[in-house]
């Protein structure tokens, strides 16, 4: 088996070149991003320096405490996200723990029942896999519940006339919400079909490749990397229809009325 080719800080700033040349292609269109595109890329290597330095003194403790006070961690700022995506969102508690709870179910779900099951680290706990598949399962769970919510709340508050002219007409809630919600969870499973119809052929996914660079061997970076899309699947479709139906039932009450007026910024 090969040996992984290291690379050094040269390297680094020789492929900074590209993120110079689009600034500078910005500059020269007058596109106004290059001062965003050079510090959305500082960003993204300290954050990235400063995840290495945790990771490794995360690995070095082995703690199960505090792998899953990480783990934790990684849930908040994911729910964060998940809000922040959102044109309109559910006012109060409800606009922050809804998408995060079920992502963070699905996710954490999942993800036991990886180690425990089929990747079996010793301990099952291990941190160098509990981690990096968490993160993996909880940044695809996340873009999907955020781009359902988004299309939920959107919808809904568009088609206000068309769905209180169905409850006029004696739907239920249910059935008034249904063709948005059913357009809501298209839009939160949109992401993981495409990722799954392109792999292999349009692209190969980062982690095959990283493994593939460090040198294992491609047949076996093709198994992880197959279960890795199915766990984010199944992850992505629990969190996606958990926090599409409650946000429905939120936005709506055992009366049968639409409750828009629990909706921010609704016009």
């Amino acid at each position: 088996m090969a040996d992984y080719i290291s690379l050094s800080y040269w390297d680094l700033a020789f492929g900074a070149i590209f993120i110079l040349i689009n600034g500078a292609i910005s500059i020269a269109f007058r596109l106004g991003l290059a001062k965003k595109l050079f510090i959305v890329a500082f960003r993204m290597v300290v954050q990235l320096s400063i995840v290495a330095l945790l990771l490794k003194t995360i690995f070095a403790i082995s703690s199960p405490w505090l792998t899953a006070l990480v783990a934790l961690a990684m849930g908040l700022f994911a729910g964060r996200e998940i809000w922040a995506r959102q044109q309109k969102k559910l006012s109060g508690f409800w606009g922050y723990s809804i998408g995060a709870s079920a992502m963070m179910f699905a996710g954490i779900f999942v993800t036991l029942v990886a180690l425990s099951t089929q990747i079996q680290p010793d301990p099952w706990w291990n941190p160098q896999y509990a981690l990096p598949l968490f993160g993996m399962i909880l940044g695809n769970t996340m873009t999907g519940v955020s781009l359902a919510l988004d299309s939920l709340t959107s919808t809904l508050d568009r088609e206000r006339g068309a769905i209180e002219a169905r409850l006029l007409l004696g739907k239920t809630r249910w059935q008034a919400m249904l063709p948005f919600v059913q357009k809501a969870l298209r839009a939160g499973f949109m992401p993981i079909i495409n990722a799954m119809a392109a792999m292999g052929i349009v692209s190969l996914p980062g982690m095959m490749t990283g493994q593939i660079l460090s040198g294992v061997d491609p047949q076996e970076a093709v198994k992880y990397q197959i279960l890795i899309l199915l766990l984010i699947g199944g992850a992505t479709g629990l969190g996606v229809i958990g926090a599409t139906l409650a946000s429905a039932y939120r936005l709506s009450d055992d009366r049968h009325r639409l409750r828009l007026d629990r909706l921010k910024n609704t016009s």
